[in-house]
């Protein structure tokens, strides 16, 4: 099968279209990033769910006009204030109502509470590996350490840790260490590699008793302060 690479990526492409093209990528992109600035925030790890989505509007908006010479910049913009001001007055709302901000952004999520996860129905409410990655960049070794964890609504966890001489035995976060996972368990205290909860041996059914879940692994032990 023959292929027309110019067709592919040349097409009827000119330099003048190609000029008007960078000429509008530009403005678009001034635009978008003016629309960034007064919506207040400073990066992404702060958007909700709510802004993300307006976030995807404008780039359906912006895209267009950078390379059609069929879609005006104009209506784009017009799109952008709009969008900006339902935002503006999306947020007044929240600011007033609290229920309506709970609908609007959700609620902080419970993750971890006296060093155990937090399960909902037997379900898990986050991905366990981006979770474990949180809680290494925070010099983390085992779930132990952490008293408390909350997902806020902005996709941030903020950690609540135990003083070290109230630090438990926990279920470990390293990934040689986690993913030596056994159904029988090791010599010695063992912690459920879904709920992290510990025990001092596993029983020979083999179930933890938290969550029924089958898989151990080594808890790391932590010699407390007298």
């Amino acid at each position: 099968m023959d292929f027309n690479w110019k067709e592919i990526f040349i097409n009827d492409l000119h330099w003048s279209l190609a000029a008007e093209i960078m000429i509008r990528t530009l403005i678009m992109f001034i635009v978008i990033l003016g629309f960034l600035r007064l919506s207040g925030k400073k990066g992404v790890r702060q958007l909700s769910l709510f802004e993300v989505a307006i976030i995807i509007g404008l780039g359906s908006a912006a895209g267009d006009p950078m390379f059609n010479q069929d879609s005006a910049i104009l209506p784009a913009l017009i799109v952008f204030v709009s969008i900006l001001l339902f935002y503006r007055f999306i947020t007044w709302l929240a600011s007033k109502f609290e229920w309506f901000e709970k609908v609007l952004e959700g609620e902080p999520v419970y993750v971890i509470t006296e060093g155990e996860f937090v399960i909902d129905n037997n379900e898990p409410s986050f991905a366990k590996d981006e979770f474990f990655a949180e809680m290494r960049q925070k010099n983390l070794e085992h779930v132990g350490q952490v008293k408390t964890a909350i997902l806020e609504t902005n996709g941030q966890i903020s950690f609540f840790y135990y003083p070290d001489e109230d630090v438990k035995d926990g279920l470990p976060i390293l990934p040689k260490l986690y993913h030596k996972k056994t159904k029988q368990g090791t010599p010695g205290k063992n912690a459920c590699t879904f709920c992290a909860h510990v025990v001092d041996s596993v029983s020979e059914k083999g179930k933890c008793p938290r969550c029924h879940n089958e898989e151990w692994v080594a808890a790391i032990c932590t010699t407390r302060l007298t």
